[in-house]
C-alpha cells in the first residue's frame, strides 16, 4: 500500500491559499482546499475522492480563471503532480 501526503501553497494569484490531498496506490483519497470559494472547492474535492490521480490531473490541468493563465483547479492538477512523480 503506497499512501502519501502533498501540502501544497498555490502560485498564480489564486483564491486558494493552501491544498492538502492524500493518495493511496494512486488514487485520490481526500482533498482538502484552504481558502477560495467553499462551495466550489468543497464541489471540486468530493468529484475527485475516487478518482486516478493521472486523470484528475487531465481534467484539472490547463483550466484558466480570469486570465491569470492558472486557476484554483488548475493549481491542483500541480499539487497532484508531485504525488504522481
Amino acid at each position: 500500500m503506497n499512501r502519501q501526503r502533498v501540502t501544497y501553497t498555490p502560485t498564480g494569484g489564486v483564491c486558494s491559499k493552501m491544498m492538502i490531498v492524500d493518495s493511496e496506490d494512486n488514487v485520490i483519497k481526500n482533498v482538502q482546499i484552504i481558502g477560495g470559494c467553499q462551495g466550489n472547492t468543497q464541489g471540486l474535492s468530493k468529484l475527485l475522492v475516487g478518482m486516478e490521480i493521472g486523470e484528475a490531473i487531465r481534467r484539472l490541468e490547463g483550466i484558466d480563471c480570469r486570465e491569470r493563465g492558472t486557476s484554483c483547479p488548475d493549481q491542483l492538477a500541480q499539487a497532484l503532480k508531485q504525488i504522481s512523480r
